[in-house]
């Protein structure tokens, strides 16, 4: 178990250092596995062995840096944010990509915290993934350039 910033556990799969195709240097590979076995010593939480995720480990909106004196609010669409005051720190719920979007504009606009999402950089991410997508492939255009060619010679 590695200690991240916040003071987070990052769970690790008890044979992950291993073999890379568990994770070994292999960020995306690294998925937590629950330790099974008769004799594992993990399993039995011996001293001196990784911890095994369990319930206690997540973290307190209190706990967090200076959001001691903020009341946390929950907020499931835009209506929501307009009810956070001053002295409240929005979190949000399970919501879909389109619904976090309009949020998080809107966030940005009011300056409005947000403990769960950081605005601006969710924003740019998606201005980034939809300039991608509207980028032609080169692929595309050769395809289109021979169709087009071959409808110009008929006529």
């Amino acid at each position: 178990m590695k200690k991240t910033k916040m003071n987070k556990p990052k769970f690790q799969r008890r044979t992950g250092n291993r073999y890379s195709k568990l994770g070994k240097g292999r960020k995306k590979k690294q998925k937590w596995r629950r330790p099974t076995g008769r004799d594992n010593k993990m399993r039995e939480k011996r001293k001196g062995y990784p911890a095994v995720v369990k319930i206690g480990y997540k973290q307190d909106v209190k706990a967090r840096g200076n959001v001691e004196e903020k009341k946390p609010i929950m907020i499931m669409n835009t209506k929501d944010l307009e009810k956070i005051k001053k002295n409240e720190i929005g979190i949000i719920g399970r919501v879909g990509k389109k619904k976090k979007i309009e949020i998080a504009k809107i966030a940005k606009e009011k300056k409005i915290e947000i403990y769960n999402l950081n605005a601006e950089k969710f924003l740019k991410k998606i201005k980034k993934k939809v300039a991608l997508k509207s980028v032609p492939s080169v692929k595309k255009d050769l395809n289109t350039r021979g169709k087009e060619k071959s409808k110009e010679d008929k006529k």
